[in-house]
């Protein structure tokens, strides 16, 4: 079995309450990440129909849980998840304080392809994924999955979300 992982940054920032409540997409549908893939709205039904528990881990390390994932879901935009990171853990303990800080706020998921094809431009199109963990992690593969903290002003963060669509699509036209 090949257990990828697709690192996004969340582009409506993930939230933190109470220093331990952590909530937002680990990944954003229609929305092609760096490695030119895009997850497809409803590709994460059939695992999470599974009931299976999805791990909370500190850069995908399967050694290092840092927490529990009370809420996993699909809505119009994306998975989002909702957690609580466990102080008792000394990595639990350090990631609240790194999210408090802002120097973490990246998600990223771990899975299993089961159903994809590919684009026009050589990337895939993900249908069906297996979901096994949602990470925090220091560098996402989609610039728009972030952890923000419970007082960020949405409209600040609405506008870095789109500061930093603009800055990907700079960057793409820069390529071609």
């Amino acid at each position: 079995m090949n257990l990828e992982h697709k690192f996004c940054a969340l582009g409506t920032e993930v939230t933190v309450t109470d220093g331990t409540i952590i909530s937002g997409y680990a990944s954003l549908f229609g929305k092609s990440d760096q490695g030119g893939d895009t997850v497809e709205k409803g590709a994460y039904g059939a695992s999470l129909a599974k009931g299976r528990g999805v791990k909370m881990l500190w850069q995908h390390d399967p050694a290092q849980p840092i927490g529990v994932w009370d809420e996993v879901r699909e809505d119009a935009m994306g998975l989002w998840v909702k957690g609580r990171l466990l102080t008792d853990v000394a990595k639990g303990r350090e990631a609240a304080s790194l999210i408090a800080a802002k120097a973490i706020d990246g998600l990223s998921i771990g899975y299993r392809t089961v159903k994809a094809r590919k684009d026009d431009k050589g990337g895939r199109l993900l249908s069906e994924l297996e979901l096994w963990e949602v990470s925090l992690v220091t560098f996402p593969m989609l610039p728009d999955a972030r952890v923000g903290a419970k007082g960020d002003d949405p409209a600040e963060t609405a506008m870095r979300e789109m500061a930093a669509a603009f800055e990907g699509a700079r960057q793409m036209m820069a390529r071609d």
